[in-house]
């Protein structure tokens, strides 16, 4: 079987942290396709590294090669649970930034009244995260803080989101180079990953870009019916939305993943169904 470099988001998409019901069994043949020596697994996830490492722990979730954290603003590769992070991610995306740190992009933000600072622990070199009100016009403020780093020659991309539990929204200030897509294209052509070899799992918005894109991509039964008309105008050739019924799983989270690495890899397929049809005979 020839090398694969497999890419997944974590909550609700390989964590079952959802409200959809897991395939009891789908886990666990996750983890045996993780153990092959053809995978490299990435983790790709607006969590930061502890929490990445919180979830491997709570979720009992296979070690992974590489992790693209931080919404994409940092990546590491994993060697033995020990985390080396990239700092040839650190120098490409700090030209956007003219070089600046994210507490010198503070000093261009700090008049906006609508930004609350969110703590230390959510800020990163290359990321600065805000507490947003609800009721903020998100299109005018995208103006307001535009027009700051354009006077400073800053390239930015704001990602928007929204903390259900706490009702307030989330805004996280990137270097313009630093998302998902991106980072991971930057580990393909550091890892000389063909995009004929590479698949990305999803199921939320802010998975967009790499399912909309030239990479193959799979999005999980249980992402919202928001998502799957977002990704309508998809290249339906690149990308997979996982149906369920995929031997006796339902197509959620772990199952999708496979499900969709199954449709792009037929190797995969194959070794699946011979997996499954050896244990059921067992």
């Amino acid at each position: 079987m020839k090398p694969i470099l497999l890419c997944t988001d974590l909550d609700r998409t390989l964590i079952p942290n959802g409200v959809q019901p897991v395939s009891s069994n789908a886990m666990a043949r996750f983890k045996q396709l993780a153990r092959r020596p053809e995978i490299t697994l990435v983790y790709v996830s607006g969590r930061d590294r502890g929490l990445i490492e919180q979830a491997i722990i709570e979720f009992d979730l296979p070690q992974p090669d590489f992790a693209i954290a931080d919404v994409g603003s940092t990546i590491y590769q994993v060697k033995n649970t020990e985390w080396q992070q990239w700092d040839e991610w650190d120098k490409h995306i700090a030209v956007d930034w003219q070089g600046l740190s994210a507490l010198a992009l503070l000093e261009l933000l700090k008049d906006i009244p609508a930004l609350t600072l969110q703590e230390q622990t959510k800020q990163n070199h290359h990321k600065l995260s805000f507490y947003v009100p609800l009721a903020t016009n998100l299109e005018t403020l995208s103006h307001i803080i535009y027009a700051q780093f354009l006077s400073a020659g800053i390239k930015a991309n704001l990602i928007w989101s929204i903390d259900e539990i706490l009702k307030v929204g989330l805004l996280d200030v990137l270097p313009a180079s630093a998302n998902k897509l991106h980072a991971i294209n930057f580990l393909m052509q550091q890892l000389r990953v063909t995009q004929d070899r590479a698949l990305f799992a999803g199921d939320s918005g802010n998975d967009l870009d790499v399912l909309v894109s030239d990479i193959s991509a799979v999005l999980v039964a249980n992402a919202d019916s928001e998502v799957r008309r977002l990704v309508s105008h998809a290249n339906k050739d690149k990308l997979y939305i996982s149906q369920g019924n995929y031997l006796g799983m339902n197509g959620n989270y772990s199952a999708g993943i496979l499900e969709g690495t199954a449709h792009f890899f037929p190797e995969i397929d194959t070794w699946l169904r011979t997996m499954s049809e050896t244990h059921s005979k067992g």
